[in-house]
């Protein structure tokens, strides 16, 4: 068996697959392949990020939560709290305070959500953290002042100070969010220290996905409802995919795209290879016939054109690879390939290397492959030994 193996690959080593088509085919098929999954990672990654850190992944609020009034305030210490943060995959809870206003300067206005986040967050005392979208909107600049009015059972008007200017990845989103500090916000709503609007729970990544966000929302929900005390009002989850369905949507059918794209991919390069194999056992039958002759099986025979045609195929999934891998590092560090967030949400191509999923995808397009490969095979098994070596 050792000795039938050693002359395999002895045989193997001197065949010679001369098609370069299918090489280049190969390569190409993997550097397109490589290329969907690390896209494809990148918008989950940059899209799930950014809508998590402007309302965490879980919102807990109250049943009568209304952006508007003043009279809907949770417990910043629901009894549920330490359960809550025991439960698998919660990385950390945050309170907000928030509250619908209309800014104002000169004779521009718009209507914005201030939301109150910890002074630890960058915002101090009647200080703003403003979109870009609402300072090119008003001509605002940091420094200036933004006065904002807010209608509830009578209207209150604040002036703000411009601290920073804060570019969000997800600029189609319509809601200007205005940051301030959590005091400021409390104070506004005559709230006590301990009351705010929600507590936002931030996920692990492997939790992100929307399945996962649905099945934790449902767990944590559950807890703050049967934990909360009789004279609070009722406190409901909502998980982030409800209110950014849209980009989770288009998560998805990127996602289905990609799984498309492997298959064809896969498809491609198979069909080229199948051809390529083709050529090189019409080009070998009388090496073929002179093998059988020697008593070499047909399965023997087959193994070893499959041998030379997977170094082919492994040669062409390395260039890809490395070629898929220097356009990542390059995109990644420049992002010279831009895209109109109106319609992706972003204003680059964003890229991951998530290596488990190119390995993946390299180790199933290489099994498409070579299962395609079988057919040709089958080739051999119609070879005569006794006219192949008469044509000779």
């Amino acid at each position: 068996m050792e000795r039938r193996m050693n002359a395999a690959a002895f045989i193997s080593r001197k065949l010679r697959f001369k098609g370069k088509t299918a090489m280049v085919s190969i390569a190409v098929s993997f550097l397109v392949m490589i290329l969907a999954v690390s896209i494809s990672s990148g918008f989950r990654k940059e899209l799930r990020d950014n809508v998590s850190a402007i309302s965490g992944d879980i919102q807990i609020t109250s049943s009568s939560l209304n952006y508007v009034s003043e009279d809907s305030p949770i417990s910043s210490m629901p009894p549920s709290l330490d359960a809550i943060r025991a439960v698998d995959g919660v990385e950390s809870i945050e309170p907000a305070v928030y509250r619908a206003g209309i800014v104002k300067k000169d004779d521009n206005i718009h209507g914005v959500l201030f939301k109150g986040v910890s002074a630890s967050d960058s915002t101090s005392s009647l200080q703003v953290s403003i979109p870009s979208k609402l300072s090119d909107l008003l001509g605002l600049k940091e420094g200036d002042d933004l006065i904002a009015y807010f209608v509830g059972e009578r209207v209150k008007m604040r002036k703000f100070k411009v601290a920073s200017i804060y570019r969000s990845l997800v600029e189609a989103d319509d809601n200007l969010l205005v940051y301030a500090s959590l005091s400021d916000l409390q104070r506004l709503n005559s709230w006590e220290q301990d009351e705010v609007s929600a507590l936002e729970i931030t996920l692990a990544d492997h939790f992100r996905s929307r399945s996962r966000i649905s099945m934790k929302t449902d767990e944590i929900g559950t807890l703050a409802l049967l934990m909360a005390d009789a004279e609070d009002d009722d406190l409901i989850a909502t998980p982030i995919t409800d209110k950014y369905s849209r980009i989770f949507d288009w998560l998805d059918l990127i996602d289905l795209n990609v799984m498309v794209i492997l298959i064809l991919m896969t498809v491609v390069a198979g069909f080229n290879m199948i051809s390529g194999l083709l050529i090189l056992l019409f080009q070998n039958i009388s090496t073929i016939g002179i093998l059988k002759s020697m008593g070499m099986t047909d399965r023997s025979i087959s193994e070893l054109f499959l041998r030379v045609s997977s170094n082919l195929v492994l040669k062409g999934m390395a260039i890809g690879n490395i070629l898929a891998l220097l356009f990542c590092a390059l995109q990644s560090s420049t992002h010279f390939i831009r895209l109109n967030p109106e319609n992706y949400f972003i204003s680059f191509v964003p890229v991951s290397v998530n290596v488990p999923m190119i390995l993946l995808a390299d180790l199933l397009a290489y099994a498409g492959i070579m299962l395609l490969l079988l057919l040709p095979t089958l080739f051999i098994s119609k070879v005569d030994p006794a006219q192949t070596v008469r044509a000779q």
